[in-house]
C-alpha cells in the first residue's frame, strides 16, 4: 500500500512539472512574441560619453523592432555647430509624438525633458571614466575621419574631450543630474556599472551580446 501511494505522489509530480514547464513555455513563447513586435514601449539611455549608449540603443531597437532616436545628432550638425534649443525640443517632441514606442539615446536635461516621465524603462550606463575614455579612444581609431550614424560631425578626439571624459562630466553637479533624470522615470530603472551587468541584463531579455 505504502509503495502504491509513493507511485501515486511519483506521478503527481511528474505531471504537475509538465504542465508547469508546458506554461513557462507558453509564456516564454507570448515574450518572445510581444518583444518581435515591438509592442508599445518607450526606452530613455542615459550615460557617459564613450559608455556605449547609441550602440546599445540600436541593439534594444533592433531587437524590439522600435524606432530610435541619438540626441547627439539633434543637438549637433556641420562642423560641431549647434542647434537653439528650442529647435532640439521641437525634434524630439516631433519623434516622441509621431511614435507609440520609441528608444531614445542621450543625456540633455532640458531637451524635452518630458521623456524620462513618459518613459517605461530608463537605463543609466554608469560606468568608470577609464574603461569610457578606453571606448571612446577605440571608437576614434575606428572612426577617424568619418562621420558616424549616431553622431553627425567626423569624429574627434582631443584634448577638450578628453578632458570631459575624465573629469568635466564627472563633476557633483552632473552625476546629481543623471540620478535627478533617472528618478523621474515612472517606469522600471536600471543602473549598470559596467558591461558585465549589462551583458547580463540583456541575456536575461533574450537579446543576443556580441
Amino acid at each position: 500500500m505504502a509503495k502504491i501511494i509513493k507511485i501515486k505522489r511519483l506521478l503527481e509530480t511528474i505531471i504537475s512539472f509538465f504542465y508547469s514547464y508546458k506554461l513557462y513555455v507558453i509564456i516564454y513563447i507570448y515574450n518572445k512574441k510581444q518583444n518581435s513586435s515591438g509592442g508599445n514601449m518607450k526606452i530613455q539611455i542615459i550615460g557617459y560619453s564613450g559608455s556605449g549608449k547609441s550602440t546599445l540603443a540600436k541593439k534594444l531597437a533592433s531587437f524590439y523592432k522600435i524606432p530610435y532616436l541619438h540626441l547627439d545628432n539633434v543637438q549637433y550638425y556641420g562642423d560641431f555647430q549647434m542647434r537653439e534649443r528650442q529647435e532640439q525640443r521641437d525634434i524630439v517632441q516631433k519623434f516622441i509624438d509621431e511614435n507609440e514606442s520609441w528608444i531614445i539615446d542621450g543625456n540633455y536635461s532640458d531637451v524635452a525633458p518630458v521623456r524620462f516621465e513618459m518613459s517605461d524603462i530608463t537605463i543609466f550606463l554608469n560606468y568608470n571614466r577609464f574603461y569610457c575614455y578606453k571606448m571612446a579612444r577605440r571608437r576614434y581609431k575606428q572612426n577617424k575621419g568619418k562621420i558616424r550614424d549616431s553622431f553627425p560631425c567626423i569624429e574627434r578626439f582631443d584634448l577638450s574631450f578628453q578632458w570631459w571624459i575624465l573629469f568635466s562630466s564627472r563633476i557633483k553637479k552632473r552625476r546629481k543630474k543623471h540620478m535627478n533624470n533617472l528618478n523621474k522615470t515612472k517606469g522600471k530603472k536600471y543602473v549598470f556599472k559596467n558591461k558585465k551587468e549589462l551583458e547580463q541584463w540583456l541575456s536575461l531579455e533574450g537579446i543576443k551580446c556580441e
